[in-house]
């Protein structure tokens, strides 16, 4: 760039002294540095150079770098496209940072100006642009006008052909309303009980108002819960971020959701609100973005600065509409009871005498000896035939109490006998006159005759018996005795001998009645009872009984120990008795006494008891010592799994040594209680395994671990294994067979049989093949699948029950599936969430939890492809699979 100036004139003084600035000089060295700075500057200056070269380097040396940065931006601003981009990588950056007030006005008009152009320009694109936004709230809107028509028509209809229906027209004509009016005005009856304000990027909750009287849990807890559902909707069903869900319903209760920008406000309403409610709940939440929308958008869980919100959502809770309490028509009332009470008391008449006469016709059915074969009503008349006993109650006096008219009863009855036993015990009684030491009773539908009583009267019975009717109850005369003077003689003879027989040191080789007189014979000890004393207190007369005894030594054991009580003199620290048909002495005694017992044992009869005298101590220590010794040695030899080798007594010590089984007592252990010194004992074991086969079965069940349907039990010698088992468990056990009898222990599993899961199978595959389904996206089972969860709770506790009676554990996996809409991780939780709904249910009817295990497979074991024609709906189920522990 090239300027043209005036040329420049400068002044001509000169300095008035050396102290001052030659202020000529530095004029003219500021012209030349303006000249070397701009090169193409060319202004004319009088009186000074051209150029000088060293202020050529000295520019160079001092504004080099920003005349190339100079240079650069000139070149960015002559380049549009360059510097478009330029400006476009701060133009961002320097909008975040400007304050929003200002922007917004300098943005303001130039924005208004381009929008007003492109719709000028082009309509459709705006169009295009706000279909997205309106036509959902535009769709919502008629959803709600239709919604609205079509309750309105529904309460009508409902109601139109009702009491209710025709109170309320009345009150249409009364006050110029419509009837539809009228009728939403009494039927939708609701209340709001809670109102949440949402923060919906969050879920967090800003505000919470809870009506009069009306109870919830945690707010914050019911926000969370709300949102998550949400989401979890999203999720599943691939919903756009800006819709969501709209109405909840549980029972009586109604949840209303409306979305705005930045909030969502959802109103709990108990009862049947009208969809007109919308709108005032609409309203409501239009109001608090209008004046609290910056406060909205940042909210992070403070609601300090929303403390007024509380004010506009408590005119939601407000909202309701309650039973209109009007005056009751009692004039139509009073013409319609008119009409019905005398209609209905003829009814009511009827059926209370077709009532009682039903009474009366149970009562005859239920007596004995009286057989209804046909009755009926007709003209105001009963009717009643059929078959009685003349022994049973007459039908004419149990009419009496019924309240029914006898002159209107017509009855006709044919006589029978019947084989009821009351009625054959009555006819018994006439015609045998039993004595009055006789009893004839019934016991389980047999007449049972119990007593005394003559021969002759007991065979008249005996032909009474014969004469009964086949189809008749039984006459039993077994438990009558004959009273005869011989008989009875005959019965405390019997009686006699009994007793006889019965006694110790008495034999009674014949015994017989002949001629009225009683003879007895036998063998009899000294030591014995006396026959003749025994019969007193028996009845039988001992003039007529002779008798004929022979006297000889018992060998029973009590009458033994009374001879060698009575020929040793045992002292008083020696005890006799008699143990297991044994007389065994017990206690200390001198050697001389024990010597006089041992000749005495031997000289005991070969066919008597034994005498055992080998717990009788000899006194003297060394004898006391040694026989505590020789005791705790046949102590553990008698012990399963301990063999002893050798055993001595030197110098008044004891040596032993042997085999010992570890799964054996210890021998340590068995010296306490034996009298033994300790320290006198020196022992030495070696470990060995004892085939003895009480060892062995502990072996075998701690390694075979047998099921509860398996016995081990030893068996002369012989481990014997019984019972039923599963076939691998088998095969364990015959190898386990095998191994041993290579060491001479028999295990015989000859009696072992395979378990039999017959009809286990045959349910297990019951349950295996049965699915519970559900609709899409429910983790409830519909109510058509109510039958097939009871079928299939019975079943498993069939199953369960069974299995445990077959000595085997039953467990239940319940696996929930899903079909292929949605996300993996949200078909996965839907899953497992099926299935732990299943448990539940299950257990509500009476499955015990612990046979339940539940997981979810999601989509990964589809039923059948998802892209058939039934693919989604069969694969949305729960499935049980049956395991046997």
């Amino acid at each position: 760039m090239t300027s043209t100036v005036d040329p420049i004139t400068l002044p001509q003084r000169t300095a008035s002294n050396d102290t001052e600035i030659d202020r000529e000089a530095l004029a003219r060295l500021l012209i030349e540095i303006a000249r070397n700075v701009d090169p193409d500057y060319r202004a004319r200056f009088d009186g000074v150079p051209t150029a000088d070269p060293r202020m050529e380097t000295l520019r160079q040396l001092l504004v080099s770098r920003e005349i190339s940065e100079l240079s650069r931006v000139t070149h960015l601003l002559d380049e549009p496209e360059q510097l478009a981009a330029a400006v476009g990588d701060v133009l961002s950056n320097a909008a975040a940072r400007a304050p929003h007030a200002q922007l917004g006005e300098a943005l303001a008009p130039a924005v208004e100006r381009a929008v007003q152009r492109s719709i000028q320009k082009s309509p459709g694109t705006l169009t295009d642009i706000l279909y997205p936004v309106f036509l959902p709230a535009i769709r919502k809107s008629i959803g709600e006008k239709i919604d609205q028509t079509f309750q309105s028509l529904n309460e009508t209809l409902r109601h139109i052909f009702t009491w209710h229906g025709l109170k309320w027209r009345f009150e249409s004509w009364r006050t110029g309303a419509s009837f539809s009016e009228v009728v939403l005005k009494h039927s939708l009856i609701y209340r709001v009980e809670h109102v949440f304000l949402i923060n919906r990027n969050s879920g967090l909750l800003i505000a919470h108002v809870t009506a009069d009287n009306a109870t919830s849990e945690d707010p914050q807890l019911i926000s969370s819960m709300l949102s998550a559902i949400q989401d979890f909707v999203k999720d599943s069903f691939n919903e756009k971020e800006q819709s969501g869900l709209d109405t909840i319903r549980f029972g009586d209760l109604r949840l209303w959701s409306e979305v705005g920008p930045f909030a969502t406000l959802v109103s709990v309403i108990r009862g049947n609100p009208p969809e007109e409610l919308h709108e005032i709940v609409r309203d409501v939440l239009l109001r608090i973005h209008d004046e609290c929308s910056q406060a909205l958008e940042q909210f992070d869980g403070d609601s300090s600065q929303l403390a007024g919100i509380e004010a506009q959502l408590q005119t939601c809770v407000e909202l309701k509409q309650e039973e209109s309490n009007q005056g009751f028509p009692w004039l139509v009332v009073a013409a319609a009871l008119l009409i019905l009470i005398p209609a209905g008391g003829w009814f009511f008449l009827s059926w209370q005498s077709g009532q009682r006469w039903q009474a009366y016709v149970s009562r005859l059915e239920t007596q004995p000896g009286i057989i209804v074969a046909e009755q009926k009503m007709r003209g105001g008349q009963f009717y009643i035939a059929g078959l009685r006993d003349p022994l049973g109650a007459d039908p004419q006096s149990l009419l009496s109490g019924t309240q029914v008219d006898p002159a209107r009863v017509h009855s006709q009855w044919q006589l029978y006998q019947s084989l009821e036993p009351e009625f054959v015990l009555k006819r018994l009684t006439a015609s045998l006159y039993p004595p009055d030491t006789v009893r004839l009773s019934i016991v389980n539908d047999r007449i049972v005759a119990e007593g005394e009583a003559p021969d002759t009267w007991i065979d008249r019975a005996r032909a009474a018996a014969r004469q009964l009717s086949a189809g008749g109850p039984e006459f039993d005369i077994s438990k009558v005795r004959d009273v005869s003077p011989e008989a009875r003689a005959a019965e405390h003879w019997q009686a006699y001998v009994s007793r006889l027989g019965t006694q110790p040191g008495i034999i009674v080789a014949e015994q017989e009645i002949r001629d009225g007189q009683f003879y007895i014979a036998g063998l009899r000890d000294p030591l014995g009872a006396d026959p003749q004393s025994l019969l007193s207190g028996t009845q039988v007369d001992p003039a007529r009984v002779h008798s004929q005894w022979q006297f000889y030594q018992s060998l029973e054991p009590e009458f033994v120990l009374k001879r060698l009580t009575a020929s040793l003199y045992p002292p008083d620290t020696v005890r006799l008795s008699i143990v297991n048909d044994r007389i065994v002495a017990e206690g200390e005694a001198p050697d001389t006494w024990i010597d006089r017992a041992r000749a005495a044992a031997r000289q005991l009869s070969a066919g008597g008891p034994e005498f055992d005298i080998s717990k009788v101590r000899d006194v003297s220590p060394e004898a006391r010592a040694a026989e505590h010794w020789q005791y705790y040695v046949s102590r553990l030899e008698a012990q399963p799994g301990i063999i002893v080798a050798q055993q001595t007594a030197r110098g008044g010590h004891f040596y032993i040594s042997g085999l010992r089984d570890p799964l054996a007592a210890d021998p340590q252990v068995l010296l306490s209680g034996t009298g033994v010194d300790l320290d006198r004992v020196h022992s030495q074991w070696q470990f060995y395994q004892s085939l003895d086969p009480k060892f062995v079965v502990k072996r075998l069940t701690a390694s075979l671990t047998p099921p509860k349907s398996v016995q081990l039990s030893i068996i002369q010698g012989r481990i014997v294994v019984v019972g039923e088992a599963p076939a691998a468990w088998i095969n364990r056990a015959q190898a386990a067979a095998e191994q041993l009898s290579a060491d001479g222990v028999v295990l015989d599993v000859s009696q072992l049989h395979e378990l039999d899961l017959a009809e286990l199978n045959h349910l297990r595959e019951a349950i295996q093949t049965t699915d519970i389904f559900f609709s899409s996206g429910k983790v409830v089972p519909g109510p058509e699948q109510v039958p097939v969860l009871d079928r299939l709770a019975g079943q498993i506790k069939e199953f369960a029950q069974d299995a445990r009676k077959s000595g085997v554990t039953a467990r239940f996996m319940l696996t929930g599936h899903s079909d292929a809409t949605g996300r993996e991780t949200a078909n996965a939780s839907i899953s497992a969430a099926r299935a732990e709904t299943v448990r539940a249910l299950l257990n509500k009817r009476g499955v015990a939890p612990e046979l339940l295990l539940v997981r979810g497979a999601g989509t990964f074991e589809p039923a059948v492809p998802e892209n058939s024609q039934t693919g989604s709906s069969t694969n949305r189920r729960v499935s049980v699979t049956v395991n046997l522990d």
